[in-house]
């Protein structure tokens, strides 16, 4: 699963790197430990020009009796959601990109569970797979929220984890957004692990667990 990751990039690498307009992330800051149920910022395409906005992490379909559904959809595995209610709608009309830099996975060694922070060996931002929806309240409150897309474990991540999530290439992010392309079956190729050889995984301070602990320091490599 995908659990926690990191946005510490300037806002101006950030617009560059995803070809944003102005607007829509004006009180941003870098972040070092995001956590699920926060607000995460989120990019997508409104038919003219890739926009910025904020979600929160945890998908609560339209249909939800409780918007406390979201905490157990942070997730969804990219091989079955265009067959799970909460999902087969998203993945056809609401795609997302979810901005991230590395994100944090937990293995199991001698000494106990060591957090690991996982990049791309060039550290450049890169766009988790994301898929969003809006819950309307009985009060008419709207709530829009997003879900983070996973698949199978790279040959990096194998030793760590069962699962990762899915990391578009660069050239595959367009297609993702395009809201005329709505056939599933021509997403799924985009959503295959991404190559091992661009990643690293280093370990890092076992405070990252705490959703308390932020700053540079959570992601500064762990001295052996």
């Amino acid at each position: 699963m995908c659990g926690r990751y990191t946005l510490t990039v300037t806002l101006e690498e950030l617009m560059l790197r995803f070809l944003i307009g102005q607007g829509g992330a004006a009180d941003y800051e870098p972040r070092y430990n995001i956590a699920p149920a926060q607000m995460v910022l989120a990019i997508i395409h409104d038919g003219e020009k890739n926009r910025l906005g904020e979600l929160k992490w945890g998908l609560v379909p339209p249909w939800a009796d409780d918007p406390k559904i979201g905490s157990r959809m942070l997730n969804a595995r990219s091989e079955t959601a265009a067959a799970k209610p909460a999902f087969r709608e998203p993945l056809r009309r609401k795609r997302c990109l979810i901005p991230a830099d590395g994100f944090y996975e937990w293995q199991q060694r001698d000494g106990g569970k060591q957090p690991l922070r996982i990049t791309l060996k060039n550290g450049e931002p890169f766009a988790m797979a994301g898929l969003y929806e809006t819950w309307i309240s009985p009060e008419g409150e709207k709530l829009s929220t997003c879900t983070v897309l996973t698949t199978e474990p790279n040959e990096l991540m194998r030793p760590i984890h069962d699962r990762m999530p899915v990391i578009l290439r660069p050239e595959d992010e367009a297609l993702w957004l395009d809201r005329g392309m709505r056939d599933p079956q021509r997403l799924q190729p985009l959503l295959r692990p991404y190559p091992p050889e661009e990643m690293r995984a280093y370990p890092v301070r076992r405070e990252v667990g705490s959703v308390r602990s932020q700053g540079p320091a959570c992601i500064e490599p762990l001295l052996s």
